[in-house]
């Protein structure tokens, strides 16, 4: 994705999406705002909605287990916010930017992700942005932003 962005002005993606991950990515020539809304001492939320294969409706158990962190093969996860939302959709907030995390929680408690979207970095949400298609941040997006990284960094 990264190869169709013109080399200048040089550009930074804030976070990834794995291959068969859909939804909000972020790319900004802003060095600063990238290193805040990815670095993991900020604790910037990122936001998904897990479809999972078939229908089930997780466990309390399940749940319990996502939202306490899962033991993956490169250690417990951090606390998740986990809703779920209908029968095979699930809402998850995490903070950490493991490679593939959200897959591999999923997996950890035996299901299978169907289909997986970032709707939301910190305070940035757009769910009606079509896949392959871009746009700039309205000026009032940016002042969100802008706020944002001012007021984390008070705490």
């Amino acid at each position: 994705m990264i190869d169709l962005v013109p080399s200048e002005p040089r550009v930074f993606s804030v976070g990834r999406l794995d291959f068969d991950t859909e939804g909000l990515l972020l790319l900004t020539n802003d060095g600063e705002l990238t290193q805040f809304l990815t670095h993991p001492s900020q604790g910037v939320e990122k936001e998904y909605l897990v479809m999972l294969h078939g229908s089930p409706r997780l466990s309390d158990k399940a749940l319990h287990k996502l939202r306490i962190g899962v033991e993956l093969e490169d250690g417990v996860t951090a606390p998740a916010k986990v809703s779920q939302r209908s029968d095979n959709t699930v809402t998850v907030v995490i903070h950490e930017g493991r490679n593939r995390q959200v897959r591999r929680m999923f997996e950890a408690i035996g299901e299978e992700v169907q289909r997986l979207v970032r709707v939301r970095i910190g305070p940035l949400v757009d769910n009606k942005l079509k896949p392959g298609v871009w746009r700039d941040l309205t000026l009032a997006e940016r002042k969100s932003l802008s706020e944002f990284m001012s007021k984390s960094s008070r705490r």
